[in-house]
C-alpha cells in the first residue's frame, strides 16, 4: 500500500515537471519508508517566510553546486510556478545580481557565502535576512539551499546523473553561469 502511493506520487511529479525520477523509484524499491521520508524533505521549507524570488536564488545556488540539468530545470519550473518572473529566474542563472533584484540577490549571496563558509560575508547576509524577513525567512532560506542539493546529490550518488543539458526559462534556453564559490 505505502510503496502504491509513493509510487503514484512520483508519478505525478514526473507528469507534472516533466523529469525523470528514476533514481527515487530505486529508494522506493530498496526502501520505502526511506523514499516517503525523503520525498517530505521539500516539505520542510515555509514558502511563504520569505519572497519566492528569494527561496529561488538559494534553491538554484544549492542545485547548481551539484547538478547542471534537470534538477536545476524542474528548480526553474517550479519557482516559475511560484511566481518568480522569468527575468529574475534568468538572472539568478546567469549570475546577474544586479537583475535579479534585491530580495533574489540577498539570498544568493548568502546561499553562496554560506557554502564557501565564508564567515566575513555571510554574517551579515544572515543578519540583513532576518532584519528583512524575521528568522522563519532565515530558515526557510537556509533550508531551501540544504534541501535542494540532496535531490542531485542522491541522483548522483545512485548513478542517474548524467551530462548537463539546457535549462530553459519560459520556454527560451538560458544560458547558466557557474560562478566558482570559493571555499
Amino acid at each position: 500500500m505505502l510503496k502504491a502511493m509513493i509510487a503514484r506520487q512520483i508519478d505525478k511529479m514526473e507528469r507534472l515537471w516533466g523529469y525523470d525520477a528514476s533514481y527515487l523509484r530505486l529508494v522506493l524499491k530498496v526502501n520505502p519508508m526511506s523514499a516517503l521520508k525523503f520525498g517530505m524533505v521539500s516539505q520542510m521549507v515555509d514558502l511563504k517566510a520569505a519572497p519566492a524570488e528569494a527561496v529561488a536564488a538559494a534553491k538554484l545556488v544549492g542545485t547548481l553546486a551539484e547538478d547542471c540539468g534537470p534538477c536545476t530545470q524542474i528548480v526553474v519550473d517550479m519557482a516559475a510556478a511560484e511566481g518568480v518572473a522569468p527575468n529574475v529566474l534568468r538572472a539568478i542563472l546567469a549570475g546577474n545580481e544586479a537583475e535579479m533584484g534585491e530580495s533574489a540577490a540577498i539570498a544568493w549571496r548568502f546561499a553562496r557565502a554560506s557554502l564557501a563558509r565564508d564567515l566575513e560575508a555571510v554574517d551579515p547576509l544572515r543578519e540583513a535576512i532576518v532584519r528583512r524577513w524575521g528568522e522563519a525567512g532565515l530558515v526557510a532560506i537556509s533550508l531551501s539551499l540544504t534541501a535542494a542539493r540532496m535531490y542531485p546529490t542522491l541522483k548522483y550518488a545512485l548513478g542517474y546523473g548524467r551530462a548537463c543539458s539546457k535549462v530553459t526559462v519560459a520556454g527560451i534556453a538560458t544560458p547558466v553561469v557557474h560562478v566558482p564559490i570559493a571555499a
